[in-house]
């Protein structure tokens, strides 16, 4: 596949010195006319310190909402004792707490309000996944526990609005009152439906009206029917056959929803990216990095704010870089990062998004367990 300013399979010392540029400084071009791969650099003080001697537990899901804020879904069960030493009887250190799984920045990284976790009237996710701000400032929430099967929505002070799905033993891709472990939620606001990639456990994309929770559509790879004949598996010890490829492997990690009408699927253990019409109808697909093994390649992704939307940026956990892609042909232009513990490095980089100004924000889980920004160079 041709590429911009470099392969995403060269040498480890060639995608270090992207990471310190900020990323990649070619430039590159579709459809003849000239545009500047975008560029970044890492604010390495954001966000700030969080009050209460809190910490970050891993960084599950991470969302923009109309006024640039960002808000960050973690889980608190993730912590270690370490961690977690001064909420131990008797405490064992002076810091630190979790953290609650919600918390809204402003784009300084100053923390603005913080709530969640189990309550009255629906069932909190046993394991935080996914979260999505709309238009109308509802916060959805998105878990992928092992008796998860459902979606919250919220008020953005976190009162609780409505629950689509339930929780219990998975059933899979036919049961159309619960979800499968689901992993993200999107929102088109121009048909006020909920798109959720789900899951973990069910292999399909489903949407839902917005506003009342009644069923619309589903389907899987291609358009098809999704299929539960492949047991659900998360990782793998080669990359994936003729035979895998025919369906949606697991976990069906992402759904975008872009400007022109087009859905953005990640298909993380298949490594790649399936595109299609809001009706299911499948237009095209492009893999990145097809021979990844393990927990695939295509963790998520995030569309530019540009008019045409000419970007996409792609979280790959596994090897632990952001590509930037062109979304006409999904071929990679640019890499941030690489895998480390330092400022602007990865480890198991889960989830993006995006803010007006173009800047990129990043979660990881695992034992990164934070947040970070990336600031757009001009």
């Amino acid at each position: 596949m041709k590429q911009g300013c470099r392969s995403v399979t060269s040498t480890l010392l060639s995608v270090a010195l992207a990471s310190l540029l900020g990323g990649c400084e070619a430039a590159s071009a579709d459809d003849g006319n000239a545009a500047a791969t975008p560029r970044f650099r890492v604010d390495a003080a954001w966000p700030q310190a969080l009050p209460n001697y809190w910490i970050l537990g891993q960084v599950s899901g991470i969302a923009t909402d109309a006024d640039d804020h960002v808000w960050v879904l973690q889980r608190p069960g993730s912590l270690t004792e370490d961690e977690r030493g001064a909420t131990l009887n008797p405490p064992q250190s002076t810091c630190c707490a979790p953290a609650p799984p919600v918390l809204e920045f402003d784009g300084a990284g100053k923390l603005l309000r913080s709530w969640g976790g189990p309550g009255a009237g629906y069932n909190w996710p046993q394991n935080e996944h996914g979260i999505h701000v709309d238009a109308k400032g509802f916060v959805w929430i998105a878990g992928n526990g092992e008796s998860d099967g459902q979606i919250l929505k919220f008020t953005r002070d976190g009162r609780f609005v409505m629950q689509i799905g339930k929780v219990g033993p998975q059933t899979g891709n036919l049961d159309l009152t619960r979800l499968g472990q689901p992993a993200g939620v999107e929102i088109d606001a121009t048909a006020n439906e909920v798109y959720v990639a789900d899951g973990y456990y069910n292999k399909r994309v489903i949407v839902f009206d917005a506003d009342s929770g009644a069923y619309k559509r589903h389907w899987g790879a291609y358009g098809e029917p999704p299929s539960d004949a492949e047991k659900p598996s998360t990782r793998r010890t080669a990359p994936p056959t003729a035979a895998q490829l025919a369906s949606f492997g697991n976990p069906v990690h992402c759904v975008r929803v872009a400007r022109d009408g087009l859905v953005y699927v990640c298909d993380r253990l298949n490594n790649r990216v399936q595109v299609f019409q809001k009706d299911g109808l499948f237009v095209k697909e492009f893999s990145v990095d097809p021979r990844t093994a393990g927990n695939g390649s295509v963790w998520d992704i995030v569309l530019s704010r540009d008019p045409q939307q000419r970007w996409l940026f792609m979280a790959d956990g596994r090897n632990n870089q952001v590509l930037t892609l062109l979304r006409k042909t999904g071929e990679v232009q640019g890499t941030l990062g690489r895998p480390g513990r330092y400022a602007g490095e990865f480890h198991w980089v889960h989830t993006m998004a995006i803010d007006s100004q173009g800047n990129l924000y990043s979660g990881e889980v695992d034992t990164g367990k934070r947040a970070q920004k990336f600031v757009r160079l001009p």
